[in-house]
């Protein structure tokens, strides 16, 4: 059984607006019509869900924020009977990350790749393999297959023009438009 995200990018409106301090929170986007692909190293690096590839999650475990809007909390309730691991990352955090930082731990998947047209490797995938004791950086050929030992990078994960460029397009927008501090992502997960 897979596991899927569901989420929402919420705002606090603050354009125009002389003082701020009492602006409530707001659904702006719901994560589906951005984002619908199940992608279990970004889960990991970013939320420390289903972490084959060994990250420090930037935000797991926080649960709804205390000030959760009233609709993403609705869409919570009614999407998912069985929600997990809910927790949510702001975008000053996000525009703070190193994208280059390894992972922790070497991926604990391994990586399969197959000859490529031009005499290279392209990667096809990645393999639970456990226990197969190699050291990071190890490579070996197996039925025509090449397979590595890998250390991930939070890039790597999530790539700047991959699945999630759309997610951090709008909270990028929203933060210019209303500050970053009034921008953020709330996750949850179902499997």
């Amino acid at each position: 059984m897979g596991t899927d995200i569901n989420g929402v990018v919420e705002c606090r409106p603050t354009s125009g607006l002389l003082d701020a301090r009492h602006v409530r929170w707001g659904a702006a986007v719901d994560l589906r019509f951005l984002l619908d692909q199940r992608d279990y190293d970004a889960f990991g690096c970013l939320f420390g869900v289903r972490n084959h590839a060994g990250f420090r999650p930037l935000a797991a475990g926080r649960g709804l924020p205390d000030d959760v809007s009233a609709e993403t909390r609705r869409i919570r309730e009614e999407r998912v009977s069985g929600a997990h691991d809910t927790t949510w990352i702001g975008w000053p955090e996000l525009a703070r990350v190193d994208w280059d930082e390894p992972a922790a731990e070497v991926d604990g998947r391994v990586h399969e790749y197959a000859p490529a047209p031009d005499g290279g490797w392209t990667r096809v995938g990645k393999r639970l393999r456990p226990g197969h004791g190699r050291p990071e950086g190890d490579a070996w050929t197996e039925h025509g297959r090449l397979f590595r030992v890998a250390r991930l990078t939070r890039r790597d994960a999530v790539p700047e023009d991959g699945d999630w460029a759309p997610v951090w397009t709008v909270m990028r927008t929203l933060a210019e438009l209303h500050g970053g501090e009034n921008v953020r992502l709330v996750v949850w997960f179902d499997s």
